[in-house]
């Protein structure tokens, strides 16, 4: 497969760079975003010996996408005992759930730069036999650098904005030559099928990995404990939030004058626990990341921790998902607290999960809400009428239900491109 002139260019410009990468790999760790222990691991070098035998790479660069993997990664630990898994990811904190949640035996480094000599050392030391990349990954030098040594590839769960299909238009030879070093792509919904389409890319069926997967796991013990802290009172949850979303929550919160609820804060990113705590004024506020307890007189509980969003799920009676509130993030995957039975609100923006909203809207298992004085309205129907929340949470895990044949279809797809 020949490189077209701009992707040739590409990875020239990228080469000469590549001595600027430590430089900038180190301001990243100065802002938090890289781990200093595993700098190697991002040019290509690994102090992990590679098994023998054939290997699967699997990538997926941040918290959503790697947990999408975590079902095919299951499935082929158990069907396919004989194979060597490595799974890539991009950022500390999706490397930490990883690390807590992978299967003995199954690797985990960090995603290479898309740098030549970076790629070229990955793609050495690990020679795997097929690679399997989630959503939106479409980096050049890497995908080539597989292809051209013989990898299978295959793009799974694929998602592409509207906004990178017109980037990608601008290079229409370069999109196809990337595109075409695939040898499955299965779309997570129409619109990107339709984009894929148009820059000449061959397609499968559509496959949303985030429909898969069991229900978060939690400590039962840990969730009595709490249980016991809150008492009779109900809980609501704004899981997953970003900068911005949690100042619309607590007017919302405020707004609806409940007054014997707690209300419980998950940040998408633990290290905000700290500013979200600022935010709420007026409230008698505990962080669960500092140990600070949950006792009958808090009323803001702020859960800045990892790996904890099962037992979080799991306390509260109505969950307001976070990354639908402002333009821009697309929302994240409604199925997690739909698993455990949680009525689900949710902002307009979530076209990272339409299809999945449009399935917990029609059964009446999630309700959308504009603004804060809208959510405002939603939280005190749920607190006045509990049990049309437990209806909505019933519909809710009616509807995760549903969604369980698409790892046996990802599994059957992916058949073929296994070693034998």
């Amino acid at each position: 497969m020949r490189r077209p002139l701009s992707l040739k260019l590409y990875a020239s410009a990228l080469g000469l760079l590549e001595p600027l990468a430590r430089p900038l790999l180190a301001r990243r760790v100065r802002a938090g975003k890289e781990d200093p222990a595993r700098l190697d691991e991002r040019l290509g070098r690994s102090t992990v010996p590679r098994p023998e035998g054939a290997l699967v790479w699997l990538h997926g660069v941040s918290v959503g996408e790697s947990m999408s993997l975590l079902p095919l990664v299951g499935a082929l630990k158990t069907q396919r005992s004989d194979l060597a898994l490595l799974v890539t990811s991009g950022t500390r904190t999706s490397a930490n759930l990883l690390a807590q949640r992978l299967p003995e035996g199954v690797i985990h480094q960090y995603a290479p730069l898309d740098a030549p000599g970076a790629v070229t050392r990955f793609l050495d030391h690990w020679e795997p036999d097929l690679g399997v990349l989630v959503e939106s990954e479409l980096w050049p030098n890497l995908i080539l650098g597989a292809h051209e040594r013989g990898v299978k590839l295959a793009l799974l769960s694929a998602r592409m904005t509207e906004g990178s299909a017109r980037g990608w238009s601008r290079a229409p030879a370069a999109a196809k030559v990337v595109l075409d070093a695939f040898d499955l792509i299965l779309p997570q919904e129409a619109e990107t099928q339709a984009r894929l389409s148009s820059l000449g890319a061959r397609t499968g069926p559509l496959l949303n990995l985030k429909t898969v997967g069991e229900s978060l796991p939690f400590d039962a013990l840990e969730l009595a404990r709490l249980r016991t802290a809150v008492g009779r009172r109900r809980v609501v949850l704004a899981a997953n939030t970003h900068p911005g979303e949690d100042e619309i929550v607590i007017e919302a919160f405020r707004r609806a004058g409940l007054t014997d609820t707690l209300l419980v804060i998950a940040p998408r990113h633990p290290a905000r626990g700290e500013a979200v705590a600022a935010l709420l004024s007026g409230f008698a506020v505990a962080r669960r990341a500092a140990n600070q307890p949950l006792t009958p007189r808090t009323t803001a509980y702020v859960a800045d921790t990892l790996g904890e969003m099962g037992l979080l799920y799991s306390l509260a009676d109505v969950v307001v998902m976070g990354g639908g509130f402002l333009p821009g993030i697309g929302g994240h995957n409604p199925l997690e607290p739909a698993r455990l039975e949680r009525p689900i609100l949710t902002g307009p923006h979530t076209f990272n999960a339409t299809a999945l909203y449009a399935d917990l809207f029609a059964d009446a298992a999630a309700i959308e809400a504009a603004d804060s004085a809208a959510l405002a309205r939603h939280l005190k129907g749920l607190n006045d009428y509990p049990h049309i929340g437990r209806r909505m949470g019933e519909a809710a895990l009616a509807c995760a239900q549903r969604q369980g044949g698409a790892l046996d279809q990802a599994m059957a797809l992916l058949e073929p491109l296994l070693p034998r």
